[in-house]
């Protein structure tokens, strides 16, 4: 077992200042199974935190004596509300499935227009993504907080999660109307692996929701309405997309440290 140091608990008892989210929260998980390092908390405790923490668990212990005992609850039920991520994040896959097949059915009715496939391919994953990492649709975030891979380790997981969904749809979708698989799904890995290393500064919400937008309005519409792939699609331009993936990918795991403070831009 690592205990915290002397200054991590100082610092602790101070406020936590100068500690990430979850350094804190590290912190507050060893306490919970360590006596010696909660005697050594207490000794740098100032007296009126001290008098503070009397008065509280003189009240808690009053709500503890009169309160009800708690319910039980069905391991069943416990189950399922342990799952609520799943369910949240399930209505946005399946509507990027159905986006997805809509596009498909589209390019074989009409094989005049550009591919909707290969347009809708770079920002396919990118709701699943900004849903999966928000604290506004997890129902479950301060759960995150008690998670020893808390930050870059449990956003690659999910996004993971992501794809395992959006990559076969794009499979199919791509198979079922003849385009160029390479085009089809390294556009959208470049593009998760994009959000993911400016999410890193910008939070991974906010860093999906701008390029989807960027895409959409750069890319996608301005194709649709002059009836053409742009460069970016044609044959050829798939080099460069594995390029981009490989050096945002990498790029990634630099910017770990930052993912630690979820607080920020989700």
């Amino acid at each position: 077992m690592t205990h915290p140091t002397t200054m991590i608990l100082a610092r602790y008892a101070d406020g936590g200042r100068g500690l990430d989210d979850a350094a804190l929260w590290s912190v507050e998980v060893h306490l919970d199974a360590c006596a010696p390092c909660r005697e050594q908390l207490a000794r740098n405790v100032t007296p009126a935190t001290t008098d503070l923490l009397d008065r509280v668990a003189v009240s808690l212990d009053r709500a503890v004596r009169t309160s009800p005992p708690p319910a039980r609850h069905r391991t069943r039920a416990v189950a399922v509300h342990r799952r609520r991520l799943a369910w949240t994040l399930l209505p946005w896959l399946a509507v990027t499935v159905a986006v997805l097949g809509c596009g498909a059915l589209l390019d074989s009715a009409e094989p005049s227009m550009p591919s909707l496939v290969l347009l809708l391919a770079p920002v396919a994953p990118l709701p699943g993504v900004a849903v999966a990492w928000s604290r506004r649709t997890d129902p479950v975030w301060e759960l995150i907080a008690t998670t020893p891979a808390a930050g870059l380790a449990m956003v690659l997981r999910r996004t993971l999660a992501v794809l395992v969904v959006v990559l076969p749809a794009l499979l199919g979708a791509g198979a079922s109307t003849g385009t160029s698989l390479a085009l089809t799904l390294l556009p959208c890995l470049a593009f998760t692996a994009a959000t993911l290393a400016v999410g890193a500064f910008t939070g991974v919400r906010r860093a999906a929701i701008g390029l989807g937008a960027a895409w959409s309005a750069a890319v996608l519409l301005p194709s649709v309405a002059a009836q053409s792939l742009p460069p970016l699609l044609q044959p050829g331009s798939d080099a460069g997309w594995a390029a981009a993936t490989v050096a945002l990918a990498a790029a990634t795991p630099f910017a770990a440290t930052r993912f630690r403070r979820l607080t920020s831009g989700n």
